[in-house]
């Protein structure tokens, strides 16, 4: 059984027990969240899709970590200009474990 979920405007892939890094979510380690937003629910070759969500469904899960991505390196160069920029960025994420898909 697998669903997929909109969540912070991003389609995952979620199932029972497995874990996903979705955008920065608002809670402490260890809270409960919950996701209203499902697109399709999979249960064994049963296909359920919403228009654009079904109602009623949910997927609940947990928050396990707040983590950082990789550094990502932006450099811009404007060649004989003497113009040069380097900048980082690193993308924040929230592990969260799927608990039950309802």
């Amino acid at each position: 059984m697998y669903a997929i979920v909109d969540i912070a405007g991003k389609q995952f892939k979620v199932e029972k027990d497995k874990s996903i890094y979705a955008p920065r979510l608002v809670g402490e380690e260890g809270a409960s969240v919950e996701f209203d937003n499902v697109l399709l629910v999979d249960n064994d070759g049963k296909v359920k899709v919403g228009t654009p969500s079904i109602k009623g469904s949910k997927v609940s899960g947990k928050i396990l970590e707040h983590v950082k991505d990789d550094k990502v390196i932006v450099f811009k160069k404007k060649r004989r200009k003497g113009y040069k920029k380097k900048n980082g960025h690193r993308q924040q994420f929230t592990k969260v474990l799927v608990e039950s898909i309802a």
